[in-house]
């Protein structure tokens, strides 16, 4: 069997329901026509083959640039048998490499080739990919979803929702707070507090004491992903379970995060962490460290979301899986079929390869328009008082009383 050609197909995709979406501000600050807001683009890769199979994949990262990585390595790949998928990723990587470190760009353009070599080499054999993986460790994933209110996060408890994460990068231990006050003690509780603008390692440490009461299953990304050093210092200040790693890609990008034992849960993105192959390797480091993995899936589009339940089925330390409860509701319509959810889990799919497709009618519907913005509006709370305009990256909290104590 050979490789016969790649294909990419981009879409603008709607932002989900702005009441359960985790962040203090919009999803982007650009409108769009169509009832799209936003800037959120999916992109997925389909690679052909000369036997008819057809594999399906999913890139994120930057998708309208790393449209253009797929169609560089394309040239790579036709002619190869897909079924090598280790050689082809790392034929992938070292022709990637004179560019520079690999990136979000990179990992993202090899994530949707390696899942979709993935789909094929499954379809090929009659077999789901979880069982190409190792076999089944569970038939079904547990969900969380967004809940930014109480109205919210009970409504998503009425439906089987059984943990929910909000944002915090303002005020965020009275939010906290009034979520554990509404939901009791049987739902899991989480906090994003990722920037902009991120938080000092000082204000970080002095947050995580705040949040201990309230038991949270983790803190999210409390400081910007390249200061590895703060995340020891806030470790040493507080006994609550940090994650991170949604913003790295590959084992090499994630790797000190694990080694370092400076987070309890790990977060590779499904769309960009370098595929199913990588996603594999980072759980077995992250296994020998006792570390649980609950990938990134915020942003992602439902193919991504097959391949984080092929690899979660088959991993020991699968912990949780992300979803957008109330995403757009063209999530449904871009793929065939659409996962089952029931009582706050996903069943693991058992058609053979990924057991999905994208409509690819449907996705032509919306072509990107734009993926790119400032992340929060002028209206929200994040920045302190006048400082918008500045844009600066990481910012001392100030009225600290109000940001540190939940009265």
């Amino acid at each position: 069997m050979k490789i016969t050609d790649v294909k990419t197909f981009l879409m603008h995709a709607g932002a989900p329901n702005l009441k359960s979406w985790a962040a203090d501000g919009s999803f982007g600050t650009q409108s769009y026509s169509g009832n799209l807001t936003g800037t959120r683009n999916w992109l997925f890769v389909k690679v052909y083959t000369d036997q008819g199979i057809t594999g399906i994949g999913e890139c994120s990262g930057w998708p309208r640039v790393i449209e253009t990585a797929v169609r560089d390595l394309r040239a790579l790949l036709v002619g190869e048998d897909p079924t090598h998928i280790e050689r082809l990723w790392q034929k992938m990587q070292i022709a990637i490499m004179g560019h520079g470190m690999t990136g979000t760009v990179g990992a993202g353009a090899m994530t949707g080739v390696d899942m979709a070599l993935w789909d094929i080499k499954g379809k090929a054999l009659g077999v789901p990919v979880w069982n190409l993986l190792g076999g089944k460790v569970r038939n079904r994933i547990r969900i969380y979803a967004h809940a930014n209110t109480p109205e919210v996060a009970l409504s998503l408890k009425e439906r089987g929702i059984t943990a929910i994460k909000c944002g915090g990068v303002s005020d965020p231990v009275r939010k906290v707070a009034g979520l554990r006050d509404a939901i009791g003690d049987e739902m899991d509780l989480m906090i994003d507090l990722h920037g902009p603008p991120w938080m000092t390692p000082g204000d970080a440490a002095r947050l995580a004491r705040a949040l201990e009461p309230y038991d949270l299953m983790w803190i999210e990304d409390p400081i910007a992903p390249e200061n590895l050093d703060g995340y020891r210092r806030i470790r040493d200040a507080a006994h609550v379970p940090l994650a991170a790693g949604e913003r790295s890609s590959t084992i090499f990008g994630l790797r000190e995060l694990i080694e370092h034992d400076l987070v309890d849960v790990a977060q590779p993105d499904t769309g960009r962490a370098g595929g199913i192959t990588q996603m594999k390797k980072i759980a077995a480091m992250a296994e020998a460290h006792h570390i649980m993995m609950a990938p990134h899936s915020g942003s992602l589009g439902p193919v991504a979301e097959y391949a984080a339940l092929h690899v979660m089925a088959a991993i020991p330390n699968a912990l949780i899986l992300e979803r957008i409860e109330d995403d757009w509701d063209g999530r449904a319509r871009t793929v065939i079929p659409h996962p089952q959810q029931v009582d706050g889990y996903l069943k693991v799919p058992d058609a053979p390869g990924l057991g999905v497709d994208i409509d690819e009618a449907f996705v032509a519907q919306f072509p990107s328009s734009q993926n790119l913005s400032v992340p929060i509006g002028k209206d929200t709370t994040s920045y302190a008082p006048g400082t918008f305009d500045e844009h600066v990256y990481v910012q001392t909290r100030l009225r600290r009383g109000r940001h540190f104590r939940p009265d």
